[in-house]
C-alpha cells in the first residue's frame, strides 16, 4: 500500500526516537536500523488512517521486533567468538537518543549497555522504555502485552540487576579528555604503581575482537592486573601495528556518555577503549575492536574536529 508524503513524514519524524529506543535495546546501531527499517515496511503495508496514535502503534511493533531479534541474538552469542560487547557510539551520535536526564545518560552508557546482556528480552525492554523514554507502566504493558502490575515487576527486577552500573554520567569533552590524559600519563610513565592509584581495586578489562582481532577471551580482573594489562596495551610494537594495519595515533574522546580512548589508523577508528569512571576511580576498560562494530564510529570521527593525537604508538 503506498503511503501518503503525510503519513511518510509522520514516521520520518518518529525515526530518531525509534532508532535510540533499538539502539538501546540491540546495542548494535546496524541491527537497530534494520529494525526501524521493518517498522517503516509495516507502517508501509498499514491500514494507517485507522491507526489512532502512530506513536504508539510505532513502538509497539518495533519494540516487538526487537524482542524477536533480541532471542534470536543470545542464539548467536553462543557461538561468538570471543566476549560480545556492544556497540560503541561517539559524543553527538544522534542514535544515543535523549540525554537529558540523568536516568536517559545512564541507560545509554557503555557500562549500563553491557550490564544490560543479563537481562531477559523483556525486562530489558521494559528497563528502556521506563528508564529512558518515561513511559508509564500502562503504555509499556500495552506494547508488551502483559499487565500493568508485571511491567512494574519487570522493571524493579531490571533495576536490581543494572544497580552496578555506576559509571560517572554527563562526561564532557574536557572532562573526558582530562580523565583519558591522566590514565595515558600513568599508564605509560613505567610505573604500575601510578596507574593502580587511579583504579579502583576490583577493576576489571575486557575486550571484543569478535573473531577477527585478538581479544583475550577472559576478563583481567583487580588493579594491579589491569594496570599491567593496560601498560602492555598502550606499548608500542611491530605485532600491535601488522594487526591494526599502521601506526595507531591515540585520542581522547567521549562514547555512550564515557571517557574513552581511540586508536585511529588513517583515519580509520581501529579501537575504542570505554572507561567507566566512577567516585573510587576508573571500574572498567571496556576495549571494542571488532571493525564491524566501529564503522558509524568511523563515519562520525571523519566528520568531527578532533585535533591532534595524545599519542602515537
Amino acid at each position: 500500500m503506498a503511503l501518503r508524503v503525510d503519513d511518510v513524514a509522520r514516521f520520518e519524524l518518529s525515526r530518531p526516537r525509534l532508532e535510540a529506543i533499538a539502539y538501546r535495546l540491540l546495542g548494535s546501531a546496524d541491527e537497530a536500523q534494520d529494525v526501524v527499517q521493518d517498522t517503516f515496511l509495516r507502517w508501509q503495508a498499514a491500514d494507517v488512517e485507522h491507526v489512532e496514535v502512530p506513536e504508539a502503534w510505532l513502538t509497539k511493533v518495533l519494540t516487538n521486533l526487537c524482542l524477536n531479534q533480541l532471542t534470536s541474538a543470545r542464539a548467536r552469542r553462543e557461538t561468538y567468538v570471543g566476549r560480545w560487547l556492544p556497540e560503541p557510539l561517539l559524543v553527538g551520535d544522534s542514535m544515543l537518543g535523549p540525554a537529558d536526564t540523568a536516568e536517559q545518560r545512564e541507560s545509554v552508557s557503555y557500562a549500563v549497555l553491557t550490564l544490560m546482556e543479563r537481562l531477559s528480552p523483556n525486562e530489558r525492554a521494559v528497563y528502556v522504555l521506563r528508564e529512558a523514554f518515561d513511559y508509564p507502566h500502562r503504555e509499556i504493558a500495552e506494547i508488551l502485552d502483559i499487565t500493568e502490575a508485571a511491567s512494574q515487576q519487570l522493571f524493579h527486577r531490571a533495576k536490581k540487576h543494572v544497580a552496578d552500573g555506576k559509571a560517572r554520567g554527563g562526561i564532557d569533552k574536557a572532562d573526558a579528555r582530562r580523565i583519558v590524559e591522566e590514565f595515558l600519563a600513568a599508564a605509560t610513565s613505567g610505573q604500575t604503581d601510578e596507574l593502580v592509584r587511579l583504579l579502583t581495586k576490583d577493576a576489571v578489562a575486557v575486550g571484543d575482537g569478535g573473531g577477527k582481532v585478538p581479544a583475550r577471551t577472559r576478563a583481567f580482573e583487580g588493579a594491579v592486573a589491569v594496570a599491567k594489562f593496560m601498560e602492555g596495551m598502550l606499548r608500542p610494537a611491530d605485532a600491535k601495528r601488522a594487526v591494526v594495519g599502521g601506526s595507531p595515533e591515540i585520542y581522547a574522546g567521549v562514547a555512550n556518555g564515557e571517557p574513552a580512548v581511540l586508536a585511529v589508523v588513517d583515519g580509520r577508528v581501529a579501537v575504542i577503549v570505554c572507561l567507566e569512571v566512577t567516585a573510587e576511580g576508573i571500574a572498567a576498560f571496556r576495549t571494542q575492536a571488532n571493525p564491524d562494530k566501529l564503522e558509524r564510529a568511523t563515519e562520525q570521527w571523519a566528520a568531527a574536529d578532533h585535533g591532534e593525537p595524545l599519542l602515537v604508538l
